[in-house]
């Protein structure tokens, strides 16, 4: 699974492409490695972006929920719908859609932020308002994170 880390910041060409990092196109598995599946995020105003595996096991999750009620329906309408599939060109661009982009308010550059299994693109000056008001919060609300086991064994 694709592990995504960092922040950077890259500006729109005039046909409204963007570069994905050089480091977030190397995390993505075969045989997608040139697709990253975008959405707009229900809870800012960015875009999510993950590799084609973890939509796939959010719709393996989606799917323990029962399959007619409004939860799943909410979840699967929420993260489906206005899901895209985008590939990269040669030079790992990939263009953004406009709907996407006016979510985001995205106009001539965007910033990619990795969040381990998700991206998100967000206009720069959405994304320092953010990570301040998020590390506000964490320091206000003490968060820790304990260290668990790696499931492989590993230390």
């Amino acid at each position: 699974m694709a592990t995504f880390l960092g922040t950077y910041e890259n500006r729109l060409d005039s046909k409204g492409r963007i570069s994905v990092p050089a480091l977030f196109r190397a995390q993505l598995p075969e045989p997608h490695n040139q697709t990253v599946i975008l959405f707009p995020s229900y809870r800012a105003a960015a875009i999510e972006g993950c590799a084609m595996d973890f939509i796939e096991q959010l719709g393996e999750s989606i799917s323990e929920i029962d399959l007619f009620s409004d939860d799943q329906d909410d979840l699967a309408t929420s993260l489906f719908s206005d899901s895209q599939p985008l590939g990269m060109d040669k030079e790992g661009r990939i263009v953004l859609p406009a709907e996407l982009m006016a979510h985001a308010g995205i106009t001539d550059r965007g910033c990619f932020v990795g969040k381990g299994p998700l991206f998100q693109i967000w206009q720069p000056d959405a994304l320092a308002a953010h990570k301040a008001e998020a590390r506000q919060r964490a320091r206000t609300k003490g968060l820790t994170l304990p260290i668990r086991p790696r499931r492989d064994g590993g230390a």
